[in-house]
């Protein structure tokens, strides 16, 4: 892979050509991507909308008997469960892609507002980009409902408590680590660019993850696969614990799904797996830096950098970019959160540009 100087990036301004890997070792190829930036004119001015809103997607009724242990509510009746939440905002003169935000584990759809210092989040960004831009909460989190009723049912003696709910938070020391800010809290990588005075902007936006209280698959791949169709023609975007998903929707079917940027998953289809479903659309991986110093992130990288090769060998047109190896230095886990966040969504929303017909 050619390698572009952290120097040779700094003194390039409106646009610079970033050369990517697409393919396996021995198919390596380079792929030149003119990565152009929006401007100060345009990320300083204002956001100018055709329309915003939200809506829900998905979701099924169920009776219960355990729907509280309050008297002045009723224990009986009927809920919604499994939808999903989606916040859109629609910019003037929009183009024809739109793009969905997927957040990951223990978080909400806030991961891709405004950053913990302020900075402009990459919602914002990809309106001002022109994108429709779509972001949800996964099923069951933030404002996509909770399943309750396990619980009023242990709490009323009505099941065993080992049928309580899996629920689980990250604490700010393990997050440290796994969100790569350093090798142990609170240790700060040399050179890491997320913003660590505001640290606690982040730890306030982390919620309970009831990932393994959630129906199998997921509810929120069906219900991305239902917006997918529903949008014509979009970008998933996942981030982390979510990073499979789109991938997952793209096996339920391709309808809708225009191409898949997978920031920092956690897991890449298993190599060894069928790769059909995954050459239908041009798909980009992702990872910042401290990668391969990261007992939780080197294996996953290698496991996706094997998805990669195989999906290509299968016709695919599929991407990794490790951020370091074209001289982005120092990204974290939390790269939409990162100081050079903008310089990283300039690359994403070139890469739209140039590998989808708008």
């Amino acid at each position: 892979m050619s390698t572009i100087t952290k120097a040779h990036l700094a003194g390039l301004t409106a646009s610079f050509i970033l050369l990517l890997s697409s393919g396996a070792i021995a198919q390596t190829r380079p792929l030149n991507l003119k990565v152009t930036s929006l401007g100060d004119k345009v990320l300083n001015g204002p956001i100018v909308l055709e329309r915003q809103g939200s809506f829900f997607v998905g979701g099924q009724d169920i009776e219960s008997s355990t729907l509280s242990t309050l008297p002045a509510y009723a224990q009986s009746g009927t809920i919604t469960v499994d939808q999903m939440y989606v916040r859109y905002q629609t910019p003037m003169k929009a183009k024809s892609n739109s793009v969905v935000m997927i957040h990951g584990c223990c978080l909400t759809g806030k991961t891709w507002e405004s950053t913990p210092d302020g900075r402009m989040g990459w919602d914002e960004y990809f309106v001002k980009r022109g994108y429709p831009t779509y972001v949800i909460d996964q099923s069951g989190r933030g404002r996509s409902a909770v399943n309750a009723t396990a619980l009023n049912a242990a709490k009323m003696g009505k099941e065993a408590p080992e049928k309580l709910p899996v629920v689980f938070a990250a604490s700010h020391e393990s997050a440290w680590t796994i969100f790569r800010f350093g090798s142990e809290y609170p240790k700060v990588y040399e050179g890491q660019k997320f913003p660590i005075a505001a640290q606690n902007g982040l730890w306030q936006q982390m919620v309970s993850d009831w990932l393994f209280s959630m129906p199998t698959p997921n509810p929120t791949v069906p219900n991305l696969s239902q917006l997918s169709k529903q949008l014509k023609k979009t970008v998933l975007i996942s981030h982390s614990q979510s990073g499979i998903y789109p991938f997952q929707t793209a096996q339920l079917s391709n309808e809708g799904i225009a191409g898949i940027i997978a920031v920092e998953p956690s897991a890449c289809p298993e190599a060894n797996s069928d790769m059909t479903p995954y050459t239908k659309m041009p798909i980009m991986v992702m990872y910042g830096d401290y990668m391969e110093i990261s007992p939780r992130w080197a294996p996953r990288l290698k496991a996706c950098r094997a998805f990669v090769e195989k999906a290509n060998q299968a016709g695919g047109k599929v991407e990794l970019l490790l951020l370091p190896e074209v001289g982005i230095m120092g990204n974290s886990h939390m790269i939409m959160q990162d100081s050079n966040s903008i310089q990283i969504a300039d690359i994403l929303g070139s890469w739209i540009e140039q590998r989808i017909k708008n």
